[in-house]
């Protein structure tokens, strides 16, 4: 199916200048499908805060493109925050990805939001409507909620204090997604819901982070995966099919755009982009 479809990818800070420079090299050949924009992450605790900038700056830079810094809720605190929308919005910055974040072992205080909600309120009275501003959500439900239910009014509660739209936990069940965008629309919230896509690319990374963040691997998927892990090239190739057939699904019900989770890799996400043909 070709045409116009909006298209999104996440980045995370690199660790040294060696790595900056691949990943600008990435944020070029991306930039070819002239992504709406590109987000950058930001650790909890001190872990990359330093350099989201830093990679905001050059990947703009590199690609003329917007960038999306990413803000967490997790050790952060009302002066510091202030500081950072400030330095943002005098770079030009204009979009944000607000998340509570994941809390990391051994941080005895969260900081003063704590919730994603918390933080948006937050933005919008000391920044007003300056910042484009995404939150995430959750079609298979966060792995801390009590319910399906909770889960959703979380996400109603970020909407209501100034989120523009939403960037979904990556998944592998349509079904999931639409099920749960037909759920908020029956609740009256109308912002878009883009959902996130993790490129397939290795078995056991994979299925650890999966369990941490409760995203489902179908079974079929993970028994196949599993008997590919020590044929990478089979495993990518398997990989690249599922998440082209997710993405295609997905497409042909009119999704407002797909976010790819990059890992700071080219070749995964182009390779996708291409078999969907999106690109050119």
């Amino acid at each position: 199916m070709a045409g116009k479809q909006n298209l999104s990818f996440e980045f995370f800070p690199p660790r040294n200048d060696e790595a900056l420079d691949e990943l600008t090299r990435t944020a070029k050949d991306l930039g070819q499908l002239n992504p709406e924009f590109f987000s950058v992450t930001y650790g909890a605790g001190g872990s990359s805060q330093n350099k989201t900038l830093e990679t905001v700056l050059k990947t703009r830079e590199a690609t003329d493109l917007k960038v999306a810094p990413h803000l967490t809720c997790v050790g952060s605190n009302k002066e510091n925050m202030q500081a950072l929308l400030d330095e943002y919005q005098l770079h030009g910055i204009n979009h944000l990805v607000c998340l509570r974040g994941d809390i990391p072992s051994g941080l005895m205080h969260p900081g003063e939001f704590l919730h994603a909600s918390d933080l948006v309120s937050f933005i919008r009275e000391h920044s007003g409507d300056h910042f484009t501003i995404d939150v995430a959500s959750y079609p298979e439900p966060h792995p801390e909620s009590n319910s399906p239910d909770e889960d959703i009014k979380h996400f109603i509660n970020k909407a209501k204090a100034g989120a523009n739209s939403s960037i979904t936990q990556y998944f592998y069940n349509v079904d999931a997604y639409l099920y749960f965008v037909d759920n908020v629309r029956s609740q009256g919230l109308d912002i878009p819901i883009v959902p996130g896509i993790m490129p397939i690319t290795n078995y056991k990374g994979l299925i650890r982070f999966s369990a941490s963040c409760g995203a489902e691997i179908p079974r079929w998927i993970q028994l196949r995966l599993e008997a590919y892990q020590h044929d990478i090239k089979s495993l990518k190739s398997f990989g690249e099919d599922v998440v082209t057939s997710l993405c295609q699904q997905l497409i042909d019900n009119e999704v407002p755009g797909l976010h790819f989770y990059t890992m700071n890799k080219t070749e995964p996400t182009l390779n996708i982009c291409n078999n969907l043909d999106l690109v050119g």
